[in-house]
């Protein structure tokens, strides 16, 4: 039976999530703390995982409740911020960490999630440790960490999600809240990385495209997918 495993949010995005027991849908459609800040340069472009691999260096956790955000770097000095009353500070920090103006902007009705028009990703249990088995250096919890998913659903087969994409896809409930199915997750460069180290995984992509080939599930509509450098998908909640 389908069961909701795992709810995660990634308060700052390019930063670490964190695992919450609920959270309420925003009228933007997304989930409440879900990239709600975001780390801007002086050229008002987003500074994240994609653009820079430092990022990895930046264990950090949230209190939903507070607001306070505690950023470790290498150094092991942990630093504390309140994200309402301490943002500027945040940010010259971050501003110093990176070596470049940085502005920490907050967006409560939608947050900085990649496809604004779009609501959570979601992905299965079993489609993590699936990918987790297709590499003999990644564990499962570090494959987790590497997709940043929203919504992780056990009791199901791997790549379960797939059969929610498509023109004829049907819709899901989790509890009372419906999820539609938009598109499949094309990866980045993130996925490639270790998430403490930054380092990249030799030949990640190519052996995680032969994989997801050799195993995409008959139940997927095939048309929908771009590539196969795809897992997860990412909903719309109407």
């Amino acid at each position: 039976m389908a069961r909701l495993e795992r709810l995660r949010v990634y308060p700052v995005k390019g930063l670490d999530g964190i695992e919450v027991d609920a959270a309420s849908v925003l009228d933007g459609g997304t989930l409440e703390f879900d990239r709600e800040f975001a780390l801007f340069d002086s050229d008002g472009e987003i500074l994240n995982g994609k653009r820079t691999d430092r990022i990895h260096d930046l264990r950090t956790g949230f209190d939903p409740e507070s607001y306070e955000l505690a950023i470790e770097p290498p150094d092991g000095r942990k630093r504390r911020f309140n994200l309402v009353s301490d943002r500027e500070a945040c940010a010259h920090w971050l501003g110093e960490f990176f070596e470049e103006h940085i502005e920490l902007s907050r967006d409560q009705s939608t947050g900085y999630v990649d496809r604004r028009e779009m609501g959570p990703s979601v992905i299965s249990t079993a489609t993590v440790k699936a990918v987790a088995s297709w590499f003999d250096e990644l564990a499962v919890e570090g494959v987790r960490r590497r997709l940043r998913a929203n919504i992780e659903v056990s009791g199901v087969p791997p790549f379960w999600e797939d059969r929610f994409v498509g023109d004829d896809a049907p819709s899901f409930k989790i509890g009372d809240v419906t999820f539609e199915g938009v598109t499949p997750c094309g990866r980045c460069v993130v996925p490639q990385r270790d998430p403490d180290s930054g380092e990249p995984l030799p030949e990640f992509r190519q052996r995680f495209v032969r994989n997801r080939e050799e195993t995409f599930p008959e139940w997927a509509d095939p048309t929908a997918f771009d590539h196969p450098y795809t897992v997860m998908i990412i909903t719309r909640v109407p």
